[in-house]
């Protein structure tokens, strides 16, 4: 699921995703991983198929219970088990970081997450336009008004980088220091008091780059979370005049490529026909060394293949219902 997708139609998509989505879904290396912890894999259709991971990984493979990925829980695993997941990862696409499928792109998308991931993929971002890759429209750093935890506060600080208070922020820092640029030369946004309703843009100009704008979103639940990925891709997209065919570079952490590809390709691929590749940060570029990444643990990697699954079940919800 990491190679880019051209969706011209509602009726290419499917033929073009549904076999992607289908080789990963029934891999060898997650058919290991149920069988290892219990399960049995279950006879039907590929609906029923993630219907039964989702509800499978919501029991064995859970474990923020709802909680920001900081507060999750590291499960107690055995060796073996250990090594079985870890090997499991690099098969499904979570491991190793893959360069750009292109030279050029319309636009380069920058996904927030947690406060050293925002530095680190804006530093990616910049590598990769200081490395000559073309980006003809903008480049869109999302996140949004999620407050900081103190163990991200002093991250930072242990960096000797600002001790900022929400993601944004730390996005916003990020785009000033490794583009060497002040203010932005556009700004407009809501506050309404909650940072769920709220949004802000900051865009900024530079010489000899593409805009960059530090785009930070409202939740579509308010009342019940904070905005999440597709929230922020949703946003921009409202933001941007985006084409069929238009080539879409997104940037993310490897452990997060397949859920965050499927993410793109649900928002932004199947509405508006753009091409989506999305990669993570090289961790041995030198832009991105500011900030160290946080220990990848076996529950780590576990908890995002669930966060893949379920993202590529709202994947083929959403092409099954425009076929």
């Amino acid at each position: 699921m990491q190679e880019a997708e051209t969706v011209p139609s509602a009726g290419s998509a499917a033929e073009r995703i549904m076999p992607d989505v289908e080789a990963w879904v029934c891999s060898t290396a997650l058919r290991g991983l149920v069988r290892n912890f219990g399960g049995d894999w279950p006879t039907g259709d590929l609906a029923e198929v993630l219907r039964f991971l989702d509800d499978f990984s919501a029991r064995h493979w859970d474990f923020r219970g709802g909680r920001e990925r900081p507060d999750a829980r590291e499960p107690d695993l055995d060796p073996a088990t250990a090594t079985l997941v870890l090997d499991a990862a690099a098969a499904l696409g979570l491991v190793h970081p893959v360069p750009p499928a292109r030279s050029a792109y319309a636009h380069l998308v920058v996904l927030g997450g947690l406060a050293h991931a925002c530095v680190r993929r804006v530093g990616y971002a910049a590598h990769l336009l200081r490395a000559g890759l073309t980006v003809r429209g903008e480049v869109a750093v999302l996140g949004s008004f999620r407050p900081l935890s103190e163990w991200e506060r002093a991250t930072l600080a242990d960096a000797g980088l600002p001790a900022d208070e929400t993601e944004v922020d730390v996005l916003d820092t990020a785009v000033r220091r490794v583009f060497g640029v002040a203010a932005p030369a556009e700004q407009a946004g809501v506050d309404a008091g909650h940072p769920h309703h709220s949004w802000s843009s900051r865009t900024y100009r530079l010489a000899g780059l593409p805009p960059v704008r530090v785009l930070a979103a409202p939740s579509s639940e308010p009342d019940r979370r904070r905005a999440h990925t597709a929230d922020t891709q949703r946003f921009w997209a409202g933001h941007v005049r985006l084409a069929p065919g238009d080539e879409v570079l997104t940037v993310t952490a490897p452990i997060y490529v397949p859920f965050q590809h499927c993410d793109a390709l649900r928002t932004l691929a199947l509405p508006y026909g753009c091409d989506i590749n999305t990669v993570g940060v090289d961790p041995a570029v030198a832009d991105v060394a500011v900030l160290p990444e946080q220990t990848l643990t076996p529950g780590r990697y576990l908890q995002e293949i669930r966060s893949a699954i379920r993202s590529m079940r709202a994947l083929h919800e959403s092409l099954v219902a425009q076929r």
